[in-house]
């Protein structure tokens, strides 16, 4: 994902896409945080699971931040952060939809052996090992929570 992200930085540079440069810079300023963070972890740099979870917060903030924009009338700071979004958007794996949150609670609780609204913690664990980035995790929870007291 690193050197993707690197490449991807040199092209839009020399392309001379000021937009997509500054979010590509964020995104591997970011990244160099989380890896000095990894280091005095005691590993060398951190996992494609933690940049994963790294570039979601970041599209949640970026998301927060559009909203807010637009409730003060600052349409173009909004759409600014939306472009943002989209760039980061790239390099988180694809989001399931709503029949693929279904399956994946399904597999979970079956996997897991979930009877009761008491092995939620379980379940969540599960999606969050197989499927993470690919769902929205407070959303699941609620189908989760449905699904285990249905």
């Amino acid at each position: 994902m690193r050197d993707r992200i690197n490449q991807d930085l040199k092209t839009a540079m020399l392309a001379k896409d000021k937009q997509r440069t500054g979010t590509l810079r964020l995104i591997s300023a970011a990244i160099k945080d989380r890896d000095i963070l990894a280091r005095g972890a005691g590993t060398t740099a951190a996992s494609d699971s933690e940049l994963i979870d790294l570039l979601a917060k970041m599209v949640k903030q970026r998301q927060e931040s559009a909203r807010i924009y637009e409730d003060n009338a600052r349409p173009e700071l909004a759409a600014q952060e939306r472009a943002e979004i989209t760039v980061i958007e790239e390099y988180l794996p694809r989001q399931l939809d709503e029949a693929g949150v279904k399956a994946a609670i399904d597999a979970a609780i079956a996997a897991t052996g979930a009877v009761g609204i008491k092995d939620m913690g379980k379940v969540m664990g599960e999606l969050k090992a197989h499927h993470a980035g690919a769902m929205d995790f407070a959303k699941a929870g609620a189908a989760v929570k449905a699904a285990l007291t249905a």
